[in-house]
């Protein structure tokens, strides 16, 4: 019992996010999860640590060249600084610079069972299959890698390493975080209570659609620009893209989500930078009588005000190579050491 309790009970408070090297961030991503990353910076205590992690071996669960890779961590670490992540009250690191998360992911893939990786959807819908798709079905094991099919093994790994006690996710990944703790299970089972079971913290996540498509959530891989509204993007850029939003032609404004998905998510974009906090519907009984560009021009407004100096800062720092390098250095040592506290316990607990 007293090993649990120093493993456990004793645990001090510890917030893990990740997010993958796609570049700049669009809206979606600030608004679904970057912004909370902010917020918690200022809400936790002072005695919690925050991890907030570029998950470049995440990246590569699907081809992509070195260069283009060196570019989109980079981009992703300028943006995370430019929204306000301050590395003096959190641990912001590449993974790939904690071999830690490599080598505990072989230690848990040791006891993971391929009947649960085989149900979870992260490989299917990667892949673009159903649900119903099965390891034995032909065209399934040709197209599936390991890595691809062991990445919430490694999800885990990133959990876990830093004896994470609370992660922050929507509702589609409690698969994962569900997976971890099931990770612990096992791995505890077989060589003592050691290891944390982290604990979900369901993200208020925001869901914000294409605006050239509202029925599909905003994405990088749309092949149409105007779909997104990047977190660098300037005040024309963002003024153009929300006045071609797709909208309808039904008379005044009302939120809709079925019927009027195109302007019901502008009512959403515009309830998340409404300085006075109201809701999209409360904000679609006070545009009732308004037009659809009457609505778009307020839209833009709101977005452009609450999005201002992101742009600027970004630009800046990306020009600092040697300030980037610094950040992303010493977070890497902060993170190893984290790590290494964990894989000292896990080895010595395996006669490794």
């Amino acid at each position: 019992m007293r090993r649990f309790l120093s493993a456990q009970s004793l645990q001090p408070r510890v917030v893990l996010s990740g997010i993958q090297p796609t570049g700049v961030p669009h809206l979606g991503n600030y608004v679904g999860a970057l912004r909370q990353w902010v917020q918690r910076q200022h809400e936790e205590p002072e005695s919690s640590r925050l991890l907030y992690s570029i998950v470049d071996l995440h990246a590569i669960t699907v081809p992509q060249k070195p260069e283009a890779l060196r570019k989109a961590k980079r981009e992703a670490l300028a943006s995370l600084l430019a929204i306000g992540i301050d590395p003096s009250r959190c641990t912001l690191f590449y993974q790939s610079d904690v071999p830690a998360h490599s080598e505990l992911m072989w230690i848990l893939s040791c006891t993971a069972s391929v009947g649960y990786l085989s149900r979870m959807t992260q490989w299917k819908s990667k892949l673009s299959l159903a649900e119903s798709s099965r390891l034995g079905d032909g065209r399934v094991g040709n197209k599936l890698k390991l890595g691809l099919f062991s990445y919430p093994v490694l999800q885990a790994a990133d959990i876990l390493v830093h004896r994470a006690t609370h992660v922050p996710v929507g509702h589609d990944q409690q698969q994962h975080i569900e997976f971890a703790r099931e990770c612990v299970t096992n791995f505890n089972h077989a060589y003592g209570p050691h290891l944390v079971y982290p604990d979900i913290i369901i993200s208020p996540v925001r869901r914000v659609m294409s605006l050239a498509e509202p029925t599909s959530k905003m994405s990088k891989s749309h092949p149409l620009a105007r779909s997104r509204i990047l977190l660098t993007d300037n005040a024309e850029t963002i003024h153009a893209k929300i006045s071609s939003a797709l909208t309808d032609s039904t008379p005044g404004i009302s939120y809709d989500v079925e019927n009027r998905p195109g302007i019901s998510n502008l009512l959403d974009i515009f309830s998340i930078f409404s300085p006075e906090g109201k809701t999209a519907q409360q904000l679609a009984a006070d545009f009732s009588e308004s037009s659809p560009r009457e609505l778009k021009a307020a839209v833009s407004e709101a977005v452009v005000k609450g999005m201002d100096g992101i742009g600027q800062r970004y630009e800046k720092l990306l020009k600092d190579t040697k300030f980037l390098d610094h950040v992303a250095a010493e977070g890497g040592e902060k993170a190893r050491q984290s790590a290494d506290e964990t894989m000292h316990i896990v080895r010595e607990a395996m006669g490794l």
